[in-house]
């Protein structure tokens, strides 16, 4: 069963909740303990609406007053819980092409997990708010197989719930190759496959390739490929065979490989807090033995760390 960790709020009244956000925010100092007792107990259709009756009472917009009176990274956070999910994946995806460096791993983690429906959205959002195209963005930001893996997963057009045993074996021979010549036409087919066919086939194809090759097709692309496309590629495998552990993995790498890279774990606690935190949380447990909780905690301080640890959910003794 997959599981978020923020659900809608019971005896929900966003005129209340406008009131008390209004108040937080005028007061001299910040109340920021009540920012983050509403926005991460409200799921996100609740926060919009909370939007709406706070710009009705006020006559100003809560994501201004948000970052005119927070800093660093507690307000990444309170502000990020304010769009929605279509609207932060492209607010994310365009930072992480526009900014000074191109950040390649936010590109990876967004196109390589979202489905049809979420890459189409998001593009429309994508478009709305930059008035740019994404697919135009990435082919301008990025280069190489990576560039054109990038462009396939942004088209969104993966088969969905279709599966064909006959044809997993003609794929995992057209892997297989691919991961033994190496040329770019083989590339081209490596990401063609992996991009387009539908997550039930790719598990039959999997343990086709295993059965060919006598290796795990991770391992595989490890040892043939290198860089950022090496990475994407990995990232859509590890996503096919289950998206928890993929984030899983995520957020232990930029907690402790990285020095606690904070926009990773940010965007990763928003944007699955609704989906299945409660399931990467379960992942993050068996897998490294502390929680995530436990690795927040040593890891973040004061408001900030409350706000993740909020969203993560949970207490203490669970741990």
């Amino acid at each position: 069963q997959i599981q978020g960790t923020i659900f809608p709020a019971p005896n929900f009244n966003p005129i209340m909740d406008a009131q008390l956000l209004g108040g937080a925010l005028q007061g001299i100092s910040c109340e920021k303990d009540v920012l983050i007792d509403i926005l991460t107990q409200r799921c996100n259709s609740q926060r919009l609406m909370i939007a709406g009756a706070y710009r009705d009472m006020y006559g100003r917009d809560l994501i201004t007053d948000l970052k005119e009176n927070l800093s660093h990274h507690f307000k990444e956070v309170m502000v990020g819980l304010m769009y929605p999910p279509a609207s932060y994946d492209a607010h994310e995806l365009w930072h992480a092409l526009k900014g000074v460096d191109t950040e390649e791993n936010c590109l990876i983690d967004v196109l390589a997990s979202r489905s049809n429906m979420e890459i189409f959205q998001m593009k429309e959002a994508y478009l709305m708010e930059y008035n740019n195209d994404l697919q135009q963005d990435i082919d301008s930001e990025t280069s190489g197989h990576f560039r054109d893996t990038l462009m396939n997963l942004a088209q969104g057009t993966r088969m969905e719930g279709y599966a064909d045993p006959s044809t997993a074996v003609q794929d995992a021979m057209i892997l297989w190759e691919a991961c033994q010549q190496k040329t770019g036409e083989h590339k081209n087919m490596l990401q063609m496959i992996l991009c387009n066919k539908s997550y039930q086939q790719l598990w039959m194809v999997f343990q086709e390739f295993q059965n060919i090759s006598g290796q795990d097709i991770v391992d595989a692309i490890n040892e043939c490929y290198d860089g950022y496309f090496q990475e994407l590629l990995v990232a859509i495998v590890l996503c096919v065979r289950d998206k928890p552990s993929y984030f899983a993995y995520r957020l232990y790498n930029a907690i402790h490989d990285l020095g606690f890279h904070n926009k990773t774990v940010i965007r990763i606690l928003i944007a699955r807090s609704e989906i299945d935190l409660m399931n990467i949380r379960q992942r993050y447990k068996e897998r490294y033995g502390k929680s995530l909780f436990h690795d927040i905690k040593h890891f973040a301080s004061g408001h900030y760390e409350s706000a993740l640890l909020a969203i993560c959910a949970g207490d203490a003794e669970d741990y």
